[in-house]
């Protein structure tokens, strides 16, 4: 009678053997293809998506009208804050991760039926994947507009001061939110300009462990830094394993409400905080919110206008943790559209006549005087 009554039961929402060996597909990710827990997150979100599909049956009867199924379900489907169909990005991340699945599985025993080319069904479209793996333009704020929201903080607190302190670090650094969450004083060397991100307590990228410098985005920005780690270690008595920028200090005010007191002596337990404190910052400064991995954007555009040399820019690609140059041209260093423009906009002008010594013609000279005089009007 109970096993008939839990057959009508439409509540289920897991199988057993499809719980074990995604465990074990799991394990596999992190350990054996090295990736981090975030991503193996992701895999797992998608093949649940795919069990809630096919009504959770065991993943050893897949077929490829499942596959089918799905990918005609997830298309339909539309993004729960917005209102608006999803991504074509995240569509096609989905779909990759539930085709690297059924791979894996088709060697796994007990899976034998399943085969390696029936995961290609889960492709979706040549041009829907060119669509969702286009490069398109990374929206960045120039150092004018982030030194701009940086002056315009002003400061009655201590929470003030580190929020300020956190914008113009990130600029001044180049490190990733989450380093910059977990970094602690003894990390930083004001004195000799350098940012130690030791993938031991520092949560940084692939945990790579790397020494970066200063970037050399002027000397307002990094007094800030300098001076909020002075603050920090005289006026708190912070010490060296203390975090460079630590959390809010919540407790409960006068009227028995829990509110902001002041900073903490705790570390903050992801990046969270820090795009709080961005899209807080920027709007109130009015300007549109942007990352703070935007900056790294930022600081790739400013060198590959102000690098001197082939090795200064191989040193700059590197401090932002790269290995090589092409890993920065690649994610970061396109040229924007507007900066285009103005490169062809100069291209199409004509190159200015010189004489037979190198220097201006008349006609020439003439011409930017007259410009000098309209311009002076």
């Amino acid at each position: 009678m109970i096993t008939w009554l839990r057959s009508l039961n439409p509540m289920r929402k897991h199988h057993p053997k499809n719980e074990r060996i995604k465990r074990r597909y799991l394990a596999y990710l992190q350990e054996a293809k090295r990736l981090s827990a975030s991503s193996a997150d992701q895999a797992a979100s998608a093949i649940a998506a795919f069990e809630g599909s096919t009504r959770w049956k065991d993943f050893a009867l897949f077929h490829i009208e499942q596959a089918r199924s799905f990918k005609s379900r997830i298309a339909a489907q539309t993004n729960s804050e917005t209102g608006k169909p999803l991504a074509k990005a995240t569509i096609h991340s989905r779909l990759m991760a539930l085709r690297a699945f059924f791979q894996w599985l088709s060697g796994q025993s007990g899976y034998k039926k399943i085969s390696y080319s029936d995961a290609d069904y889960f492709n979706p479209s040549a041009n829907d994947s060119r669509i969702a793996t286009a490069k398109r333009e990374k929206p960045a704020p120039s150092v004018e507009q982030i030194r701009h929201v940086v002056a315009s903080i002003l400061i009655d607190n201590d929470i003030d001061r580190r929020d300020r302190a956190v914008i113009a670090f990130a600029l001044l650094s180049g490190a990733r939110d989450d380093a910059i969450a977990s970094l602690a004083l003894r990390h930083v060397d004001p004195a000799a300009r350098t940012v130690f991100q030791d993938a031991r307590s520092v949560r940084t990228k692939n945990r790579k462990t790397f020494t970066s410098w200063f970037f050399p985005v002027g000397d307002d920005i990094e007094l800030i830094v300098v001076e909020w780690i002075a603050f920090l270690k005289s006026d708190l008595l912070f010490g060296p394993d203390d975090p460079l920028f630590p959390a809010t200090l919540v407790m409960r005010n006068s009227e028995g409400l829990f509110a902001p007191a002041g900073l903490d002596r705790k570390f903050w337990k992801s990046a969270d905080a820090i795009r709080r404190i961005f899209r807080q910052q920027f709007e109130m400064a009015g300007l549109r919110y942007f990352k703070p991995h935007s900056f790294r954007t930022t600081l790739a555009r400013l060198g590959s206008t102000i690098c001197p040399t082939q090795e200064a820019w191989s040193a700059w690609c590197e401090n932002l943790g790269h290995e090589d140059a092409i890993t920065t041209f690649r994610s970061y260093a396109n040229v924007p559209s507007h900066r285009r423009g103005e490169i062809f906009e100069a291209l199409h002008r004509p190159a200015p006549k010189n004489d037979a010594n190198g220097a201006p013609d008349s006609e020439t000279i003439q011409r930017v005087l007259d410009h000098l005089r309209k311009s002076a009007a």
